[in-house]
């Protein structure tokens, strides 16, 4: 095997764009095509691929070496940059080629599992097993790279923003946010336990008593929850915390960061301030409150259209206090068969709704899936109500607001993807303000927390805390790109006994407080400015940004949706010393 003495590294593979200079080039060989007396071989780096030739005027030993290569070889090749004859103007380097002097073979590689190429169709599981080489491909590296790209324009801009990076406790107190916890046995301290962070929130509250005004961090953050195609169980969150601040300086901010981040990145000019709606109007406009507000196909409310009606799932919604609404497929009917119909209701019934009516409109007299149940002229006024013309199909659903509109609000996104109505080249940003306080748990007929502990009510909604909750609005905000949502923020409880109240409304005693907050509690107690803050997904901003579908994509060494890594093969045992040093005993229940 050759070493690299003499042999600096001059030139990345894709940066080799000149004739007439010597460069010293270094890669794994990407295709090696053996002509007899020419000898080409395509070397790549992460910046790209350059062509290395051989001939016959070649040094013999050289030639040798050329002649040995195989795909994915370690190579490092010196020589003179010189013209192609024949030129390949799909890539950078297309127009030139080295014609090498010096080869060195640094490192053989047996065939690998799968051919490494940037359409690869190998099976994913199996390039995860081999992570490390499906990471050699073009469109992953670019993905990682891109996703550098964000963390580092991050920095930068908070820290040109006055944002001071202080980084919290990876091992930090086991406290409730929503999801469960990891936790890692203490050795020196028995039968205790220390928690990841799901989020550093209790601590960059801690920073504003502190008195750091502006704090930023690249934070990890861990969750033990089931996986989907947008979350990992680690993440990397752009967290941040200002005081002396209200809900819209907060919102500045991040919009000012994406605005840089877009035009550097993507060369694309965002708009700002980015539009803000309710989470009452979302709702009730997209059935979500993550709406894709690229495409229209808003939710209409025809209660008042249909309630004489003479149909009883109408009627029955209306008077179980639900409503009736629909959603306009704009030229769908072609699409949009009585077959495809039929997919979409047990799509609509899968989500909780009891059916789907609809109006397909394709000959000149509209099919109506209740037409016998209409008087003359009810049709024409649903029609009118919703705009629907000749091609179009409306669907509606009967029951319940909230099953309503999760059932229009999924079924609109479906009809968007399938009618391709949706711009892909499109970025819609959008606040969500107005957040609801409580959530109804309807198994249990309880109100309970939608946001963790701290987050401040709006004013005039305190009154209501107790007697009416489903009245109460959060100083809360979600930040929603293309039907994605990218963060949560709020702002923060200061007031003790709002603090405290809070607790108590959450089914805390004292004890309890005491002992998963106690800290907190006391800081609170020496004064602290106002002060909000949230946390961006850095990760799924990255998804986005470089066209993935999936986290993983974005990712160097994911999880699988068991949260395990096909490649490390963990989680795994450890042996019985560890655990002892632990002091810990496992009983695993028997898997027969």
């Amino acid at each position: 095997m050759d070493t690299m003495k003499g042999l600096k590294r001059t030139h990345y593979c894709g940066q080799v764009l000149e004739a007439g200079q010597e460069v010293t080039v270094g890669g794994f060989c990407d295709t090696v095509r053996n002509k007899g007396g020419i000898i080409f071989i395509v070397l790549r780096d992460r910046t790209g691929v350059v062509q290395l030739t051989f001939d016959d005027t070649s040094d013999k030993q050289v030639f040798e070496k050329a002649a040995s290569c195989h795909s994915e070889y370690v190579v490092m090749a010196k020589g003179m940059v010189r013209e192609r004859e024949s030129k390949n103007p799909k890539i950078p380097t297309g127009n030139v080629e080295i014609y090498v002097t010096d080869l060195r073979i640094l490192s053989k590689a047996q065939t690998t599992p799968f051919e490494i190429v940037d359409n690869s169709n190998t099976n994913e599981e199996l390039r995860l097993k081999y992570r490390y080489l499906d990471l050699r491909r073009t469109p992953l590296q670019r993905n990682i790279i891109t996703r550098h790209e964000v963390a580092r324009i991050a920095r930068e801009y908070f820290y040109e923003n006055g944002f001071i990076e202080i980084e919290t406790p990876m091992f930090m107190k086991s406290t409730p946010e929503g999801a469960r916890d990891y936790l890692v046995p203490s050795r020196v301290h028995p039968g205790r336990f220390y928690a990841l962070p799901q989020s550093p929130q209790i601590y960059k509250q801690l920073l504003m008593i502190s008195g750091f005004d502006r704090y930023v961090q690249l934070s990890r953050c861990f969750r033990d929850e089931d996986l989907r195609a947008d979350r990992q169980p680690e993440f990397t969150q752009i967290d941040l915390e200002m005081s002396f601040v209200d809900e819209q300086d907060i919102q500045e901010t991040i919009e000012g960061f994406l605005v840089k981040l877009f035009r550097e990145v993507l060369s694309k000019e965002i708009p700002a301030p980015f539009e803000r709606i309710t989470f009452a109007e979302a709702m009730n406009r997209f059935g979500s409150d993550k709406p894709d507000t690229r495409f229209g196909m808003e939710i209409k409310d025809i209660t008042d259209t249909v309630k004489d009606v003479d149909f009883v799932v109408f009627k029955n919604a209306i008077e179980m206090g639900g409503s009736v609404r629909a959603i306009c497929l704009k030229d769908g009917a072609n699409t949009y068969t009585r077959k495809e119909i039929d997919k979409l209701t047990e799509h609509a019934k899968g989500i909780g709704a009891k059916g789907l009516a609809y109006v397909r409109w394709v000959e000149d007299a509209p099919n109506c899936s209740f037409g016998k149940f209409l008087k003359e002229g009810e049709l024409e006024a649903i029609l009118n109500k919703v705009d629907a013309q000749k091609g179009d199909v409306v669907l509606i659903v009967a029951d319940k607001n909230k099953t309503v509109l999760s059932t229009l609000g999924a079924l609109r996104l479906i009809a968007g993807k399938k009618l391709g109505v949706i711009d892909e080249t499109k970025y819609n940003f959008l606040w969500i303000t107005e957040m609801p306080f409580f959530e109804h748990d309807e198994e249990n007929d309880t109100w309970v927390a939608a946001h963790h502990p701290f987050t401040m009510p709006m004013e005039e909604c305190v009154e209501y805390l107790e007697s009416e909750p489903d009245k109460v609005r959060a100083k809360a905000w979600d930040l929603v790109l293309n039907g994605v949502e990218l963060s949560s923020g709020s702002m923060r409880i200061t007031d003790c006994e709002l603090q405290q109240k809070m607790f108590e409304l959450l089914g805390m005693t004292k004890e309890e407080i005491d002992l998963k907050f106690g800290f907190l509690v006391d800081a609170y107690k020496y004064a602290a400015p106002p002060h909000g803050g949230m946390g961006i997904g850095l990760d799924r901003l990255a998804m986005i940004i470089c066209g993935a579908d999936n986290l993983r994509d974005v990712t160097a060494f994911p999880k699988v949706q068991n949260a395990s890594e096909l490649m490390s093969q963990c989680p795994a045992e450890v042996d019985v010393k560890q655990l002892e040093e632990l002091h810990i005993c496992l009983k695993l229940e028997d898997k027969e």
